[in-house]
C-alpha cells in the first residue's frame, strides 16, 4: 500500500498561494477514499471580498468532459449505432468521417471550434449563443489528419456528443449529470453554468499576473458538453471519493470511461473517454486539466495507490504544475537534477506539418514552442531532448520531433530567423474556401498586421512578425476559449512568377488552412 508523508504534503498545501500567486484557491487530496487534507485561500470576488471556500463553485471546465462521457455510456445503448448521426453536425465534410467513440478519445482529426472562431473574426468579450456552435462546426470541410490516427484536443467533439445525447435521451445533459454521476458521487452543489457571463456564488476569475495586474476575465461563451460544470471543492473531493469506492467495479462509470484507449493501429494512446494519462512520480494517474479565461483546474486520480488531488484557481496560474507538487510531496519524490544541455540545440524550424518550431535553451532545461503552451524539455541519457509529451532527436542538420501522445512524428527542417520580412509584399486580402472566411494583412511602415472576417464579426488587428523567408507568425494572446490558440504559423504560396498567390495558416489546434490571395 502506498503510503503518504501528511507533514510534507501540509507544507506543500501551505507554499501554494505563493507558488502559485492570484487571487484565490481550492485545493484537496484524498488517499484511500477519504479526505486527508484541503485548503482554501484568498478570495473568490476581489472587488466584493468574498473568501474563497470549500463550498464556493467554481468553473470546472474542461473537466467536464468526462462527465459527458459517462452520461453517454450510462444512458445510450450501444452508442456505436450514432455514428452515422455525425454527418447532420458536417454536412459538408469531404474527408472520411470520424466515429462517436473517436470524437471521445480526441481522433477525430476535426479542427477545435474555439480556435476557429479566432479566424471566424470574433473577439474574445464577445458573446457566443449556444446557437453559434453548429454553424462554425457546420462550414468544416477537411479534417487535419484522418480519424483515427492521431491526437489533437477538439473542444467541438464534446459538443457533437453533448448534442447527440440531448436528441437521443430528450432531456437535458444537467438532468442527466446530476442522474448517473452528481447524485451516486454526492456531489451535492454541483450545477452546468452554461452560460460564462453568471457565474456561481458571484466567483470572478482574472486574468493577469503580479506583474500585470489582475483584471476581471470578460466571459460571455455557452458551453455544454465540452465544458461547463461548476462545483465546489467539496464536491469534487466527494468524486474523487467515488472513484475510489467503485474502483474494482468494472462496470462502475469510471472504471469504463479510463479503459486504455487506442488509435486505429492498434497503437495505445494516452486519451479517452475525456481522460488524460499521466506519469507522475512512478505513479500511473488519469484525469484532466480545464482552463476557461480567469480559470485554471486539475483533478487526478492514481487508482493502485488510491490517491487523488483536486486544485482549483481562479486565475491562470499553472493548476498541473501545482498539483503535481502535492503528489511529489505527499509521496517524498524528489526529481533528480537535470543534466547540462550542450550547446547546438537552440533556434528555429519548420515542421512538415506546417507549424513553426522553436527552442530556446537554458543550462538544464528548454523550452519547446509548438503547441497551445510552452513545454519544459530536459536531456535524456540517449543525448535527446525530451518531454513528457515529445522527443527531440537529431538527423544531420534536420531534426525529428516524436510526440507519442499524439501519434505523430514530425520532422523539423531548420528555418534561417529574419528580423524583418517584406511586409508590403504580402499586404492584401486573402480567402479560405474551407471557412467561407477572410484574412486581411495590413502593411504599417515596415510592420504587419492581419485581422481575421468572418461569420462572428471582423477580428482585432493582431500582430504578425517573420520567421523566416515566406514565413511568418501571427500572435493570438487572446481569445473566446483559454489558452489562446497560440501563435499561427502563416506559410506564403507563390506562383511560378514568383507572386504571391495566398497562404496556409495553421497552429496545432487548426493545421493547414488554406487561403487564396483576391485582393
Amino acid at each position: 500500500m502506498t503510503e503518504i508523508d501528511l507533514s510534507a504534503l501540509e507544507t506543500a498545501l501551505d507554499a501554494l498561494p505563493k507558488r502559485y500567486p492570484g487571487p484565490g484557491g481550492v485545493a484537496g487530496i484524498v488517499k484511500d477514499g477519504k479526505v486527508v487534507a484541503t485548503r482554501a485561500w484568498g478570495y473568490a470576488n476581489l472587488d466584493t471580498a468574498a473568501p474563497m471556500t470549500r463550498a464556493t463553485r467554481l468553473p470546472i471546465c474542461s473537466i467536464s468532459k468526462q462527465f459527458t462521457c459517462q452520461v453517454l455510456l450510462a444512458s445510450i445503448e450501444n452508442p456505436d449505432r450514432l455514428d452515422g448521426r455525425i454527418a447532420d453536425f458536417l454536412p459538408d465534410f469531404t474527408g472520411p468521417m470520424p466515429s462517436l467513440r473517436q470524437l471521445c478519445d480526441n481522433q477525430s482529426g476535426l479542427r477545435d471550434y474555439w480556435a476557429l472562431t479566432v479566424l471566424q473574426g470574433a473577439r474574445a468579450e464577445q458573446v457566443f449563443a449556444r446557437e453559434d456552435a453548429l454553424p462554425v462546426i457546420a462550414r468544416m470541410k477537411t479534417g487535419h489528419f484522418p480519424p483515427g490516427t492521431a491526437y489533437s484536443y477538439c473542444n467541438c467533439n464534446y459538443r457533437i456528443v453533448s448534442e447527440l445525447i440531448e436528441a437521443e435521451t430528450g432531456e437535458n445533459l444537467e438532468t442527466l449529470y446530476r442522474r448517473h454521476v452528481w447524485g451516486p458521487a454526492g456531489m451535492k452543489t454541483a450545477v452546468l453554468t452554461s452560460d460564462t457571463r453568471y457565474p456561481e456564488d458571484g466567483v470572478v476569475g482574472y486574468e493577469g499576473s503580479d506583474a500585470t495586474g489582475f483584471f476581471p476575465a470578460d466571459n460571455a461563451i455557452f458551453w455544454i458538453g465540452d465544458a461547463g460544470i461548476s462545483a465546489s471543492l467539496d464536491d469534487m473531493l466527494a468524486y474523487e471519493s467515488w472513484i475510489d469506492a467503485t474502483r474494482d467495479d468494472e462496470n462502475s462509470l469510471y472504471r469504463r470511461v479510463s479503459v486504455p484507449p487506442t488509435y486505429v493501429d492498434g497503437t495505445p494512446a494516452t486519451y479517452g473517454y475525456g481522460i488524460a494519462r499521466h506519469q507522475i512520480a512512478g505513479l500511473e494517474f488519469t484525469g484532466h486539466a480545464g482552463a476557461l479565461r480567469g480559470f485554471r483546474a486539475q483533478r487526478l486520480n492514481a487508482r493502485d495507490a488510491r490517491l487523488s488531488v483536486v486544485v482549483i484557481f481562479n486565475h491562470e496560474c499553472d493548476s498541473h504544475g501545482a498539483a503535481q507538487s502535492l503528489i511529489e510531496a505527499a509521496l517524498g519524490h524528489e526529481k533528480p537534477e537535470p543534466a547540462p544541455i550542450p550547446e547546438g540545440w537552440d533556434g528555429q524550424w519548420l515542421a512538415d506539418d506546417g507549424l513553426l518550431v522553436r527552442i530556446e535553451c537554458g543550462r538544464r532545461s528548454a523550452t519547446l514552442a509548438y503547441a497551445t503552451g510552452a513545454e519544459t524539455l530536459t536531456l535524456s541519457p540517449d543525448g535527446t531532448l525530451a518531454a513528457a509529451g515529445a522527443i527531440l532527436s537529431r538527423q544531420g542538420e534536420a531534426m525529428l520531433m516524436t510526440r507519442p501522445r499524439d501519434n505523430t512524428a514530425p520532422k523539423l527542417t531548420p528555418l534561417p530567423s529574419t528580423e524583418t520580412g517584406d511586409a508590403t509584399g504580402i499586404a492584401g486580402r486573402y480567402t479560405s474556401a474551407e471557412l467561407e472566411a477572410d484574412l486581411v494583412i495590413e502593411a504599417r511602415d515596415g510592420a504587419a498586421f492581419a485581422r481575421f472576417e468572418g461569420m462572428l464579426g471582423n477580428g482585432r488587428m493582431e500582430r504578425m512578425e517573420p520567421a523566416g523567408k515566406d514565413v511568418w507568425v501571427v500572435a493570438t494572446r487572446r481569445s473566446m476559449d483559454a489558452p489562446a490558440p497560440g501563435d499561427w504559423t502563416a506559410i506564403i504560396q507563390r506562383d511560378a512568377a514568383g507572386e504571391v498567390a495566398g497562404l496556409t495558416l495553421g497552429c496545432w489546434l487548426a493545421r493547414r488552412v488554406e487561403y487564396g490571395r483576391c485582393g
